[in-house]
């Protein structure tokens, strides 16, 4: 199925053929005065010079050729070579009739498939999520979605930090609290207790104290880059205690990202692909790419094109050991060997932009990937409080993203019980649903790549350009239609009939451009763009449903047209959110 302005603009084109003008000046645009039209082509005015014509002569051919076409209710030719165009009702309705039939509501479907890789998230193992994880994993969770909607095969993979000094330290800590346990006993030839030797709440306050003392104590912080030594060497006991870690820490993330409605296909780290290092950097020494520069391992990714300074990519240091860049290349390497895929998309935080530009220049330098695999850096800005800094707490430090939920969470409760009763346990489901699509919506309305204030205020709203406004829409169409339903009217049996009222056909317009506008978001990774849209939509829908008798409309085909139009509405606003990883509930 054709999108909606593509199928105009070929009524539009062959106009322009028809009066011997080239068809690829036939684009049709929406109109940017809606007050005067409803959509609009400028083509005359780029042919003017070419054809030494004054460019509403053009305009004047055109618009006849088009005065038979059954899309167009008004084609006007105004000076000084304008088009502007209004979409005849019956036209638009059979559009959306059709959309109403086909499968993702007549969306065209890629030519070519592809396998995309999602790397986001990258919490390190053994601390918190804070409010500094929050894009991260709520951006590359939509970016997902959206692939996966548009028809494309999509891994999302955690990458975490699992692996390095920080392990280190937690063990060198644990064994200065508890020297007893079997783990440090090199004579320990036993089985290690099944169950972890601490908390999740113990472990994360392990890992600061250590990382604080390792600051100021040499000796502290030696022993600890001993422990990781002997850990990444396959230490027994110290290997024992890692798993433990890594349960323990997994079990919690798994649990906090389930709250964000975040959910990974993979979940590798770091360490996974350690065993895969030194056959990478014996393959980039024997090949002629790395080469020793002050004991350090390199390779050179600076390219002539350069206007700045890009440093090489250090693959290990003068110790002998790896680095982030050793990992993420062998990531790189695994992943191509593993699933082949088209293309990786990583989800990191843009002052990373320059390190990424030394991994992927070093991953093709050195053929860890084909040619055609396109390696993607979609870099986001910072989440920052109303001073313009980044969000803290009320104490000044980093606010943890289960407090930040569960706080929203009991503000949405308060405004949903205050006026309202409501038994708790749905006042507590809803305000969870409505709580995640102020935080989500909050974020991804922004522009991916800028920095945005966190206004809690502003983001729990009912009104506005908000998460909990667009949720207040798709409920209020839900009450329509189940009281359509109770009155013995079956949404699923009314057609969509030709628009009667301009708020209406205002909302029809809205609705036949989904299609253009998920491919859009797709290419562009842009979530933002679901999020105006469906603004867009909310606000169409409000004032059809501000202006229109719909449930007391005595004409029966009138009603079943707009019962029909409010069912669509209702199913692209759910999969709209659902691409943005919420969910609406049955009341508010």
């Amino acid at each position: 199925m054709k999108d909606f302005l593509e199928l105009v603009a070929g009524e539009v084109k062959q106009a322009f053929e028809q009066a011997g003008y080239p068809s690829e000046y036939g684009k049709v645009t929406i109109s940017n005065r809606p007050d005067l039209c409803e959509l609009q082509c400028n083509g005359a005015m780029a042919l003017a010079k070419q054809f030494h014509k004054a460019p509403i002569m053009i305009a004047n051919e055109v618009a006849e050729n088009l005065a038979g076409s059954s899309a167009f209710a008004k084609v006007d030719a105004v000076m000084p070579g304008f088009l502007n165009m209004d979409v005849a009702p019956d036209f638009l309705a059979d559009y959306l009739k059709e959309m109403v039939g086909s499968d993702k509501f007549g969306m065209q479907q890629p030519e070519k498939t592809k396998k995309i890789i999602v790397d986001y998230g990258g919490p390190n193992v053994a601390k918190p999520l804070h409010v500094g994880h929050l894009r991260s994993a709520v951006i590359g969770e939509s970016v997902k979605r959206i692939a996966r909607y548009v028809g494309h095969t999509v891994i999302g993979d955690i990458h975490m930090g699992d692996w390095g000094l920080q392990m280190g330290l937690i063990i060198t800590e644990l064994k200065e609290r508890k020297p007893e346990l079997p783990y440090f006993d090199d004579s320990f030839t036993g089985e290690y207790p099944k169950e972890a030797p601490f908390t999740i709440s113990e472990l994360e306050e392990i890992y600061p104290t250590a990382s604080g003392k390792s600051k100021e104590n040499p000796a502290y912080k030696e022993k600890a880059m001993e422990a990781t030594k002997l850990l990444q060497q396959g230490n027994r006991g110290y290997r024992a205690l890692w798993d433990h870690i890594i349960d323990v820490s997994v079990s919690d993330l798994k649990r906090n990202y389930s709250n964000l409605n975040v959910e990974f296909d993979l979940w590798n780290g770091e360490s996974t692909v350690d065993p895969l290092i030194p056959g990478m950097v014996e393959y980039m020494k024997k090949e002629g790419y790395a080469h020793e520069s002050e004991g350090a391992l390199v390779v050179d990714v600076k390219e002539e094109t350069d206007t700045k300074e890009v440093p090489p990519c250090m693959i290990l240091k003068s110790d002998g050991a790896s680095l982030y860049n050793t990992t993420d290349l062998a990531t790189i390497m695994m992943r191509m060997e593993q699933d082949d895929p088209d293309q990786i998309i990583y989800v990191v935080d843009k002052r990373q932009s320059l390190y990424f530009e030394q991994v992927f220049r070093c991953a093709r330098k050195t053929k860890l990937v084909k040619d055609t695999t396109d390696l993607f850096f979609l870099g986001f800005g910072t989440v920052n409080g109303k001073d313009g800094h980044a969000f803290k707490t009320r104490e000044g430090g980093v606010m943890r993203l289960e407090n930040l939920i569960s706080q929203i969470n009991d503000q949405m409760f308060t405004k949903i019980t205050e006026n309202h009763a409501v038994e708790e346990e749905e006042a507590r489901r809803t305000a969870k649903q409505v709580a995640m699509a102020a935080i989500k919506y909050g974020d991804l309305s922004n522009q991916a790549s800028k920095d945005y204030i966190f206004d809690i205020d502003r983001f729990t709203s009912f009104e506005g350009d908000t998460g909990p406004y667009i949720l207040y829409t798709i409920v209020r169409i839900k009450s329509i239609l189940n009281k359509f339903v109770e009155a013995g009217g079956d949404p699923g049996s009314v057609l969509i009939k030709a628009p009667v009222n301009k708020d209406e056909k205002d909302l029809m317009m809205v609705i036949s451009r989904f299609g253009s506008m998920m491919r859009a978001a797709y290419e562009e990774l842009a979530p933002h763009k679901v999020c105006a849209y469906i603004y867009e939509m909310a606000n169409a829908f409000n004032h059809f449903y501000h202006e229109t008798k719909i449930l007391s409309e005595t004409d029966e085909e009138k009603k079943a047209g707009y019962i029909a139009l409010l069912a669509l509405t209702k199913d692209i606003l759910e999969t709209c959110i659902d691409v943005l990883g919420f969910e609406a509930p049955e009341r508010m």
